[in-house]
């Protein structure tokens, strides 16, 4: 479409991608930082039976996070005399823009998607990422300070490891999929819950968990962040950093843990479609049928309609409705990515630190075994349990996955996609379900203690004189 309204001309396809880019990723990237920074905190305070941020801003101290990044700016840039300024300062750039980099291949929705025709979109996206870990190493090495190297070293060290299970685990579902494109994954799963890659067979439902694991440790996340604890590396690779480029760190860090979960929804969990499949109230009202819109794609009837009237009338709804539709579905998308961000920050305020010799123990001898069995796991399934037969679509490209959509499936197949399905649901309806009951619990017994005479609890009494009379000596004393 941005070709079309260009004409052709090279130099303005670019200066409109350059414009989209900065309207519409840089301030996605700037308000998820912000946004999760302050969510963790009010998340660390329930945890630990407290309120959290409440003063700066007039609900729960929404603005905390911005007064925060106001003082950063303002925070003097210092550069150690003896670093190698030119590695100490590219550094904090070079750890942000791979992360930024990730979200232009991202499918938001069907249409809300900067690079639909990206066939390596998978590899494309570990690509990048894998190149953050180049600018802790500079981080470290030009700082000129030991524990900044220590740190820099250990996560060199751990990012590296485990980006093995990490993309073991992604190709358990390329696998199943036949697809590199991430739009394409998204078209694959329109057919509801039970259609959603992570529950094709047990064997790909369990490297759903792997990948989030050692996604946890390829994001320097707790039980894995060693590489900057405080107790024990002083800050590690970021021991000599302050003010903005301090920042640029932790906006990396926050913005790689929803490209993780961008990911984990797109080859996994359903993409932008809805569980609910074509039966969802808005594709119902809108007219909408994402199955007839996957065949749409593959056969190539709805890549050659360039405007968005054309896209619309191709597949049956109005242009308003199309818009519907792609808002829903992109609320979907980062509704998924956002409740994985928050397993993360639950983790986070659970678990124990671990060891450095426990991280590469998990990484070698318990996640890449394990990723390894599911990959031979998932294609000796794929070979004998009977599979949809692949569709020819009349460009003469044939679609393995698109059975599951559009032909019969198999008995033995779709009963497993169904138990699957179902276990997946039951368990994250009990999870959201002790998620609520526990915040309300403690909601309602936030500001009590246990001694409410001589510690009262709360955000306007911070300290209390003792105004008892001392007892009087008793006899003989």
């Amino acid at each position: 479409m941005i070709e079309h309204l260009a004409g052709g001309n090279i130099l303005l396809i670019i200066a409109i991608k350059l414009a989209i880019i900065v309207a519409i990723f840089l301030p996605i990237v700037s308000v998820n930082s912000l946004f999760c920074i302050w969510w963790e905190r009010k998340i660390a305070g329930h945890m630990q039976s407290r309120v959290g941020p409440m003063h700066v801003g007039l609900w729960h101290g929404w603005a905390q996070t911005i007064a925060d990044g106001m003082k950063l700016l303002l925070k003097e840039d210092l550069v150690p005399a003896s670093a190698d300024r030119l590695m100490f300062r590219l550094a904090p750039y070079l750890a942000f823009a791979p992360v930024f980099a990730a979200f232009l291949a991202l499918p938001f929705s069907p249409q809300f998607v900067f690079e639909s025709g990206l066939n390596i979109g998978v590899l494309y996206l570990l690509a990048v990422l894998s190149v953050e870990v180049l600018g802790t190493l500079l981080a470290g090495w030009g700082s000129n300070s030991k524990w900044a190297l220590y740190g820099a070293m250990r996560e060199a060290c751990q990012m590296v490891s485990y980006e093995i299970p990490l993309g073991i685990s992604i190709i358990v579902g390329v696998l199943v999929a036949g697809t590199l494109n991430l739009s394409e994954l998204g078209y694959l799963q329109a057919g509801g819950v039970h259609t959603w890659l992570a529950f094709h067979n047990p064997f790909i439902m369990i490297a759903v968990l792997i990948y989030f694991v050692a996604s946890l440790a390829s994001n320097k996340r707790a039980p894995f962040d060693l590489p900057e604890a405080e107790s024990e590396l002083v800050a590690g690779f970021l021991t000599e950093y302050s003010g903005l480029r301090w920042s640029f760190f932790f906006m990396a860090e926050y913005s790689a843990m929803l490209v993780v979960g961008c990911i984990m929804a797109a080859l996994f969990l359903g993409g932008w479609n809805s569980p609910f499949g074509p039966w969802d109230p808005v594709y119902l009202a809108t007219g909408y049928d994402p199955v007839a819109a996957a065949t749409a794609h593959f056969d190539g009837s709805l890549p050659t309609a360039v405007t968005w009237p054309d896209k619309a009338a191709l597949l049956g709804v109005s242009s308003v409705g199309l818009i519907a539709v792609n808002l829903w579905a992109a609320a979907w998308f980062i509704g998924k990515a956002v409740a994985i961000i928050f397993v993360q920050m639950w983790l986070r305020w659970t678990l124990p630190r671990i060891r450095m010799d426990q991280v590469l123990y998990a990484c070698v001898n318990v996640l890449l075994p394990a990723s390894l069995v599911m990959l031979a796991g998932t294609a000796v399934w794929i070979v004998l349990v009977p599979q949809p037969e692949p569709v020819l679509l009349g460009a003469g490209r044939t679609v393995s996955y698109l059975g599951h959509l559009i032909g019969p499936t198999p008995p033995v197949q779709m009963v497993t996609q169904i138990v699957l399905s179902a276990i997946g649901v039951l368990g994250l309806l009990a999870i959201a379900g002790f998620v609520a009951v526990t915040w309300l619990q403690r909601h309602k017994n936030m500001h009590q203690s246990l001694f409410a005479d001589a510690m009262p609890v709360g955000r306007d009494v911070t300290f209390q004189v003792a105004t008892a009379t001392p007892a009087a000596p008793t006899a003989g004393h």
